[in-house]
């Protein structure tokens, strides 16, 4: 019985090969302009660096945020590129506020054609000082939040023939790194989960890309959260994600991202940094697993119980600058 299951699997995807190759062709680039494109985390970083870039493409737009004081001043910077903008204050991770969004989202413009699940949350710190509950918070913004979405706005663009969706993932969804992992568990949910709704959607048109990028100049390790020795942990996570050695341009990425929505792309790893790491690790795992495992030394220890507390970046720069 296993066999012959097996059989039919190996059979099933032969035929899907074969299917593919014979009909495969690039899907044709289209304009934005008078598009509906919805993004969650929209308000700063990369979210509003997208905004923008849709913006300036002439299309209409939806911005979800938890603060009501930062969304009202990114839609104003979007309104001023002639954008004319929606915008919903939530947490991605509640359901009810993921499912508000998409109906707000219709009732605000009455299609939804583009969707951009870029919400996240960055938590820093050795393993000794997580808890259940920071692997509960980073799942609940990086895996439940884009499945909500998706599961809501599944049924409109089926109706209306088609749309595309963006799960923003990163290089920390295909390789496991120290420090960061309630990130990196909720991340590599985050790529299947996108790269399984991909070949599920297709039949409906839905084009779906999952993105992988590496560090982006974006500011993040100000709103990044950080446990153990904070302030070490603040100032190796502040040096990599400023520095242009270990790093790339966050404005740049957004127009790849952007391009690659245009075109369907499956799939985008941003940066050659990220695309090398992600290379040396599939072809050489052992190596890939024993540099980490060197790196990790050199990372700062475990603290005291005081290294239990979440600490804001914002706030250990503030004490910086005293």
């Amino acid at each position: 019985m296993r066999k012959g299951l097996s059989s039919f699997l190996v059979g099933a995807i032969g035929l899907g090969a074969y299917v593919a190759l014979r009909k495969s062709s690039p899907a044709q680039p289209y304009s934005f302009r008078d598009q509906t494109v919805v993004i969650t985390g929209g308000s700063r970083g990369l979210g509003l660096l997208l905004a923008q870039e849709f913006a300036l493409e002439g299309a209409n737009l939806v911005i979800m945020a938890r603060d009501a004081h930062e969304l009202e001043l990114a839609a104003q910077k979007l309104r001023d590129l002639g954008a004319e903008v929606y915008t919903v204050c939530g947490n991605i991770g509640d359901e009810q506020h993921a499912q508000q969004l998409i109906e707000k989202s219709m009732m605000a413009f009455d299609h939804i054609d583009v969707l951009i699940n870029n919400a996240g949350v960055i938590k820093a710190g050795p393993v000794e000082h997580m808890t259940a509950a920071d692997w509960q918070e980073a799942i609940a913004v990086h895996v439940y939040g884009p499945l909500y979405t998706m599961l809501a706005v599944r049924p409109y663009m089926q109706a209306q023939g088609g749309g595309r969706i963006v799960n923003i993932a990163s290089i920390g969804g295909k390789i496991a790194v120290p420090h960061l992992l309630p990130y990196c568990t909720s991340k590599f949910a985050l790529v299947g989960l996108s790269d399984g709704m991909r070949v599920e959607l297709a039949k409906d048109n839905i084009l779906v890309t999952t993105v992988c990028p590496g560090l982006m100049r974006t500011g993040s390790h100000t709103e990044a959260l950080f446990k153990g020795q904070h302030e070490q942990e603040y100032t190796l996570f502040s040096m990599l994600d400023t520095s242009p050695v270990t790093s790339v341009d966050a404005r740049h990425a957004a127009h790849q991202i952007v391009e690659a929505c245009r075109k369907g792309s499956p799939a985008l790893t941003i940066s050659l940094q990220a695309q090398v790491a992600t290379l040396m690790h599939n072809l050489f795992p052992d190596l890939s697993d024993q540099t980490l495992k060197v790196a990790n030394q050199f990372l700062p220890k475990a603290s005291n119980s005081a290294g239990d507390i979440t600490r804001v970046g914002w706030e250990i720069q503030a004490e910086y600058d005293i």
